[in-house]
């Protein structure tokens, strides 16, 4: 059987390599200049920071990691929900927006799956915080 341990592993580990490939392309263009999506961008690579940090102390610090990652999931999250959900997203954070609005949701299967990722490793790494020290694997 998997440990939590390496469960953690692994989902900080891919979440770290799908955060990278959403943000990095987005550095340097409009998008990292908006008063609302800039702040984003901001909280997305302060995120894959903490993946990077949560994966590299995940062996000896099960649980700073696991606080590290579930910071990260949720730094990483609101950049996910406005690719997937831009129409909603708009109304919650109000702003001005320089792109007029083409969809209410883009069904993208790699956001979708990256969202799904960080809501399961968000959840994994709330259960390692949780459990006794004794029944951590």
């Amino acid at each position: 059987m998997v440990s939590q341990r390496k469960l953690q592993w692994l989902g900080s580990i891919l979440c770290l390599a799908m955060m990278w490939k959403v943000a990095l392309p987005m550095e340097g263009t409009e998008f990292s200049g908006g008063r609302v999506t800039g702040p984003l961008l901001n909280m997305a690579d302060a995120g894959i920071l903490l993946f990077a940090v949560s994966l590299i102390t995940s062996f000896w610090f099960r649980r700073t990691s696991a606080m590290l990652g579930l910071g990260a999931s949720i730094l990483s999250l609101p950049l996910c929900l406005l690719l997937l959900a831009p129409g909603p997203f708009r109304r919650f954070a109000g702003g001005e927006w320089s792109v007029p609005l083409q969809s209410s949701f883009v069904w993208n299967k790699w956001t979708i799956a990256l969202i799904v990722l960080l809501v399961s490793t968000a959840i994994l790494c709330l259960s390692n915080l949780w459990r006794p020290k004794s029944q951590l694997g």
